[in-house]
């Protein structure tokens, strides 16, 4: 939640981040069943601590994390008339705002396409990374095109597994008796436009993955040039001080011209855009706009999948 400090001591709720209750780390506390808070509810006590004692209402919340914690709510900045309710506090927020900013982007541009294009962003290239994948693509497989977004990428090593499944182009379309969806094989097939969207933080495997998505011309990259650093490591059996060295032991290069990629440069954009700190900071993501005016663009071009032919007529041959 974000909270301010009332006049009276008290401290305001401002805001109540929403959360998903079917997740554990992304629960919301404040928005869970029987709590009932509001935005601009005061929290008036901890622990049976009147948060107007203290300076700071999170040195009561100290050690509280995970554990089950007495708080008392008004929709006045007073103890009277106060009810207790028990929520069990975060370790941390990040999680949740990080959620919120990627609900966000997918209605954004959901809203701004009237529907039309759908929007993937992968954290890092790890089992996160593909996991939030699989969440967010599969459900968008009915949009006519798609915004990939790998900013601030953490890498790992599974975008050859993610640029396979973009990749995918239907050789055969399936119909079915009683429904007019047409299917693709291979299955999961998202026929449209696609833009890419990286940074400076998209890095390791979160900078091959840019350089995958142009060599399989998938689409335009869209941002700043990203990291630039592909080498892969390996360590050797730990020292009895607890050393470890690590050694620089693969890379990739291009099958095409024989020369080394990436390393010490990054991938370049094809749309060379920043973000404007201050405007990034009051919600405008300038890079996304231009995600979302080049897909829109590309989308005039889009060419659908045939429906399903008129039925065959005895005795003609096909």
């Amino acid at each position: 939640a974000e909270i301010s400090r009332d006049k009276s001591g008290f401290f305001k709720l401002e805001e109540i981040i929403p959360g998903a209750s079917w997740s554990e780390e992304l629960r919301s506390p404040l928005t869970e069943a029987g709590v009932d808070a509001h935005k601009g509810d005061y929290i008036v006590s901890i622990d049976g601590v009147p948060t107007n004692t203290v300076k700071d209402m999170y040195a009561l919340l100290v050690g509280k994390a995970n554990v089950p914690t007495e708080i008392m709510l008004n929709s006045k900045p007073q103890l009277a008339g106060a009810r207790k309710v028990v929520i069990t506090p975060l370790a941390e927020e990040y999680s949740l705002y990080h959620y919120n900013w990627v609900q966000k982007n997918i209605e954004k541009v959901d809203k701004a396409t009237n529907g039309k294009v759908g929007y993937v962003y992968i954290p890092d290239m790890g089992p996160e990374g593909l996991n939030q994948f699989s969440r967010y693509f599969y459900p968008q497989l009915d949009k006519e095109a798609l915004i990939i977004d790998d900013r601030a990428n953490g890498g790992g090593n599974v975008s050859p597994m993610i640029l396979e499944r973009l990749a995918r182009e239907p050789y055969r379309l399936t119909m079915g008796r009683g429904t007019s969806k047409i299917g693709t094989v291979p299955n999961a097939t998202l026929v449209g436009p696609k833009v890419c969207l990286i940074n400076k933080y998209s890095a390791s495997d979160g900078d091959l993955f840019p350089w995958g998505f142009r060599a399989l011309g998938l689409g335009k990259l869209i941002g700043t040039r990203t990291w630039g650093g592909v080498i892969g490591i390996s360590g050797s059996l730990p020292y009895m001080d607890g050393t470890d060295i690590r050694v620089p032991f693969f890379t990739s290069y291009d099958p095409k011209t024989g020369n080394w990629i990436i390393e010490n440069h990054g991938v370049d954009p094809d749309i060379l855009i920043d973000n404007d700190p201050l405007k990034e900071w009051s919600g405008e993501d300038q890079q996304l706009d231009k995600a979302i005016e080049v897909i829109m663009q590309d989308l005039k071009s889009r060419k659908p999948l045939p429906g399903a032919p008129a039925p065959r007529v005895a005795g003609k041959n096909y």
